[in-house]
C-alpha cells in the first residue's frame, strides 16, 4: 500500500495530528517527517519569526507551542521536497512560496481557498487563526470580492473556556461559514464552532487529509 509523506513544520512524531488524519481518513498510510528535526530547543528558538507574515504556529512533539519562521521553515521544506517523490502533504495552512512547483504537492492553503470560494460565492467567512500577529496577513490571504471576513485569534489545544468564549465572539459575527485555519485545530474544536454558529466549518486538517488521500491509488 502507498504510504503518504506527511511533512510537518515543527517536529516528528506528532501524535495529536496523526489521530487527527487516521480519523479523516482512516486507514490511510502516513509517514510523518517534520522540517526541525534533530534540532534542539535551542536551535529552534534560534529562529522565532521577524514579523506576522512570518510566523509560523505549531506543536512540539513534547505538547509545547511555539512560534518559528516562515521562511526558516521554508528553506528547510524545499530540500525535503527535492529528495522526495510522489505525493506529499504539506501540513500547515500558511501560504508558502519558494517550493518546487510539482504535481501532488498538496499546500492546504489553496486547497482550503478553493473550497471556501466553492462553498461561499458570497456572505461572511469566519476565520480562527493561532495568533494575533497572524491575523491580518491570514485574513488578506483568504480575501476576494463579495467575502466579508472576520478573524479571530483562538490558539489550538486552548482550554475549553478559552475556546467557548472564541466561539461565542464568532456567533455574534453570525458568519455563513467558518475556517478552522491552522493544521493543529482538532475535531474538538469543530465541534464546539459547529454547536456555537450552526454553519458550516471546515476543519483544515480533514479537508487536507482527504484531498491528498485522493493522489493515492484506491484499495
Amino acid at each position: 500500500m502507498t504510504v503518504l509523506p506527511v511533512f510537518v513544520i515543527g517536529q516528528a512524531p506528532r501524535p495529536d495530528l496523526a489521530a487527527e488524519i487516521a480519523a479523516a481518513a482512516p486507514g490511510l498510510p502516513i509517514a510523518m517527517r517534520g522540517a526541525l528535526d534533530g534540532m534542539t530547543r535551542d536551535e529552534i528558538g534560534a529562529i522565532p519569526p521577524r514579523d506576522g507574515a512570518d510566523t509560523l504556529f505549531t506543536m512540539l512533539p513534547s505538547g509545547e507551542a511555539v512560534s518559528i519562521s516562515k521562511s526558516g521553515v521554508t528553506a528547510r521544506m524545499k530540500a525535503m521536497l527535492a529528495a522526495t517523490d510522489g505525493p506529499v502533504l504539506l501540513a500547515c495552512t500558511g501560504a508558502f512560496k519558494g517550493l518546487p512547483d510539482r504535481p501532488g504537492l498538496v499546500q492546504p492553503s489553496a486547497v482550503l481557498n478553493g473550497m471556501a470560494e466553492a462553498l461561499l460565492p458570497r456572505g461572511r467567512l469566519g476565520l480562527f487563526v493561532p495568533l494575533p500577529e497572524q491575523a491580518a496577513t491570514l485574513g488578506a490571504s483568504r480575501a476576494r470580492d463579495g467575502l466579508s471576513i472576520t478573524v479571530l485569534p483562538l490558539r489550538p489545544h486552548a482550554d475549553a473556556a478559552t475556546r467557548a468564549a472564541a466561539m461565542a465572539a464568532m456567533a455574534q459575527q453570525k458568519p455563513d461559514l467558518v475556517l478552522l485555519d491552522c493544521i493543529s485545530y482538532t475535531r474538538a474544536d469543530k465541534a464546539a464552532a459547529v454547536a456555537a454558529m450552526g454553519c458550516p466549518v471546515l476543519l483544515s486538517v480533514a479537508v487536507a487529509a482527504r484531498a491528498a488521500a485522493c493522489l493515492l491509488p484506491e484499495v
